[in-house]
């Protein structure tokens, strides 16, 4: 089953400028996937394009088979969701917030609530703006998975967490997954993260959705061979259909290619004659650095 939905979405801010130029592609029930993407890609839109924050300008997004503006209420019944930018009210404290959270969701978890309370060590009884940063985000994950969510949105969640709470509060949205089977969409910066949490990537550069990979895919059948500079080896290299990028460095041409290395060493040399070239496994940070320079 398809959990959440995107049809060809276009979004512009600027006339001719499109942020989201046809993205396409679906999240099953129970996948994790992470969304990549540089600044500006167009994650963040995508995010709440899907939480029904903003609408496309054309396409269509579908959560649980229904439209986010249509259904905002039985959608977000359904949904999960922390950001980077999330501001919590501050005049309220902890406990207010849980107990507003409870009313809105008939399937709120008072025991998963009071254990990650008892986790996180947090007060009930403490103001919102007295929190620091991480406490603050460790309490909206707290209302974004205590109603079990079906689908959770992670919008670079831990960002501008030190390494401990990071790991922490991606802990504990990996034991939501385990626990209940929630599907999982999540952006970050951190390649690592990536790593430990999802099970496919998706990446979006100039609008569009240049990767949809099963992660162990990506990890096994990507190589960077590393050229001599030669007159014209550039337009050579992207015209390989299995070329995702290629980027001028000091040391040689950088190309980004979707085979192993044994078979993109086979390949180049088939199709240029090119021998002396170096080929190695990328991890995922080293490939979303060099297809993202590629291809710019």
């Amino acid at each position: 089953m398809t959990v959440l939905e995107f049809n060809d979405i276009r979004r512009a801010y600027r006339r001719g400028e499109n942020v989201l130029d046809g993205v396409s592609f679906g999240v099953g029930a129970g996948e994790v996937v992470g969304l990549l993407g540089r600044n500006g890609a167009g994650k963040t839109t995508l995010i709440r394009i899907a939480m029904g924050m903003i609408e496309p300008q054309d396409g269509e997004v579908r959560v649980f088979g229904m439209d986010p503006a249509r259904d905002p209420l039985e959608i977000k019944r359904r949904i999960g969701y922390v950001s980077e930018e999330q501001t919590l009210p501050g005049f309220m404290s902890i406990g207010d917030l849980i107990r507003l959270h409870r009313g809105l969701f008939p399937d709120w978890d008072d025991m998963m609530a009071e254990g990650l309370c008892d986790r996180y060590d947090l007060d009930w009884d403490k103001k919102v703006k007295t929190l620091s940063k991480g406490q603050a985000r460790q309490v909206a994950l707290l209302c974004a998975v205590s109603h079990k969510p079906e689908l959770l949105i992670l919008d670079e969640p831990a960002g501008g967490l030190d390494p401990a709470a990071r790991r922490d509060f991606l802990e504990t949205s990996i034991q939501l997954l385990n626990e209940t089977g929630s599907t999982i969409l999540f952006s970050s910066h951190h390649m690592s993260d990536v790593e430990r949490m999802a099970g496919r990537v998706v990446m979006l550069h100039n609008g569009k959705v240049l990767l949809d990979d099963p992660l162990d895919e990506l990890q096994e059948n990507m190589a960077v061979a590393i050229l001599p500079h030669a007159e014209g080896r550039a337009a050579e290299l992207q015209g390989m259909p299995e070329c995702l990028g290629v980027r001028d460095r000091i040391e040689g041409l950088h190309t980004v290619l979707r085979l192993d290395p044994a078979r993109a060493r086979t390949a180049v040399e088939d199709s240029l004659g090119v021998r002396d070239g170096r080929y190695d496994r990328l991890g995922l940070e080293e490939m979303f650095i060099e297809i993202a320079e590629g291809q710019s």
